[in-house]
């Protein structure tokens, strides 16, 4: 099925998700995973509840027990999952996808996520051969369970014991977000500009995908408006999660995990933080500045957590917006919920402005992400590889797409896992050789489309 990506399930419903594939993904689940029990939640798109209900038939047809979650976000599927001792857990959502898009976002016990190497392109396989008359002798029983009280006691630990009347701009893009959010909000003395809190899967407003600038607008707007500390915009299921400053500019989130890992690094000394191969040399920097141990890992959810998991690494951010914590010695999550709990934390111990705290990590010049679709993507990688290598660079890596790094400047050039583009991240010391690098490499982008 083209619908298993790298990371998940997505398609456009119905066309290319059905519920019937629904029914066969979760037979095939069922199979692979193995589970006695498996949690289910929910985004709020039209399609989310037949979907979950045609994929709780399928896992219920082959003896597992469900826990029905109902509308949640994802982050609080993967809590749900280890605070249940599920033995798995399917989140239907497309994350910030448009709403016609809706899928699957799976894992094993602990929240271990299921990608395509790890099992999600068995499922697919499985889920084509499906026989819908060959079920399990017993079948499984659906319980609904309301876990957000215990998600908020979860997240709660992470949010300043003592919090400054702080004024704040939220907005949740009618994404899933607010589900675990307005529970945390009446345990703390904030005064709260909301935006767009009401789940809606048509996302009537803008886009939940705060990494476009354009559905950063009405966040912004919003700290001008009410002269807010902060501001932060959630993605649609609630795993990421853009940060604005007092200033009403939005801040580059590399430049938040360094903020994080310093307030960690305080707490846990000499700790392993991760950065993913896209941030700024700044974050490496803060990181090392602060007594810890910073290494690049390669871009992805699965990916980040797997390393997380085999390195012992305390924390995780990379630029798309996803912060991952070791909530215990078993679950590592990426919750936007908790990033926004951290740096609000991050702000009352400080008691400074975030545009203060961020100024220091301000010494490089980056294009921010780049996309362009490319007809023949290996041979465009090898054509510039092949340049760079004849400039005598300092560091060539395949770690995730093609990076090549400079004394003065760096660039990654990486195929997108979700959408048919090539993406460009650069970095330079001066904003001229940034300019002039970030030209010739998109002119060789451009060359080369489709």
């Amino acid at each position: 099925m083209s619908i298993f990506k790298a990371y998940d399930v997505r398609g456009v419903v119905p066309s290319e998700l059905a519920p019937d594939a629904a029914y066969r993904i979760g037979r095939a689940a069922a199979r692979v995973l193995g589970a006695r029990s498996v949690a289910v939640g929910r985004d709020a798109r039209a399609s989310s509840p037949e979907l979950s209900r045609a994929l709780v038939q399928g896992l219920c047809e082959e003896g597992v027990d469900v826990v029905d979650l109902g509308l949640v976000s994802t982050p609080m599927l993967y809590f749900a999952v280890e605070h249940l001792a599920a033995g798995a857990g399917i989140m239907v959502t497309a994350s910030h996808n448009p709403a016609q898009y809706n899928g699957f976002k799976i894992c094993r016990e602990h929240a271990i996520p299921v990608g395509g190497a790890s099992g999600l392109a068995e499922i697919g396989r499985l889920a084509e051969r499906v026989d819908r008359s060959a079920g399990s002798r017993s079948r499984g029983t659906v319980t609904v369970r309301d876990l957000r009280a215990a998600y908020v006691e979860h997240i709660r630990v992470l949010a300043p014991a003592e919090c400054p009347p702080l004024r704040v701009a939220i907005d949740c893009g009618n994404g899933m977000g607010s589900v675990g959010l307005e529970p945390l909000l009446e345990r703390l003395p904030l005064v709260v500009e909301r935006l767009y809190f009401e789940p809606d899967g048509t996302f009537p407003n803008h886009e939940a995908d705060p990494l476009k600038s354009e559905n950063l607008k009405d966040v912004i707007a919003a700290v001008r408006r009410h002269r807010a500390d902060l501001g932060v915009a959630f993605d649609g299921d609630g795993d990421r999660a853009v940060f604005v400053d007092e200033r009403a500019t939005p801040v580059s989130s590399d430049r938040i995990t360094a903020l994080l890992a310093q307030a960690l690094l305080r707490k846990q000394p000499g700790g392993l933080v991760l950065y993913d191969l896209r941030s700024s040399r700044s974050t490496a920097e803060a990181i090392e500045a602060a007594g810890g141990v910073a290494q690049m890992c390669r871009v992805g959810h699965s990916f980040v957590k797997a390393r997380m998991r085999e390195s012992g690494a305390i924390f995780a951010g990379e630029l798309s917006g996803h912060f991952y914590f070791r909530f215990t010695p078993t679950l590592i999550a990426d919750d936007g919920l908790a990033a926004f709990a951290a740096v609000l934390e991050l702000l009352a111990t400080a008691r400074r402005p975030l545009s203060a705290l961020v100024a220091p990590l301000g010494r490089y010049f980056a294009t921010g992400e780049l996309n362009r679709q490319v007809r023949d993507v290996p041979g465009l990688l090898a054509r510039i590889e092949a340049e760079h290598r004849a400039a005598h660079a300092r560091e060539i890596s395949h770690m995730d797409g093609l990076l090549v790094c400079y004394p003065d400047w760096w660039f990654n050039l990486r195929p997108s896992n979700t959408e048919p583009v090539l993406r460009l991240n650069l970095e330079a010391s001066t904003e001229a050789k940034m300019v002039a690098e970030r030209d010739r490499l998109l002119a060789q982008m451009d060359a080369a489309a489709g």
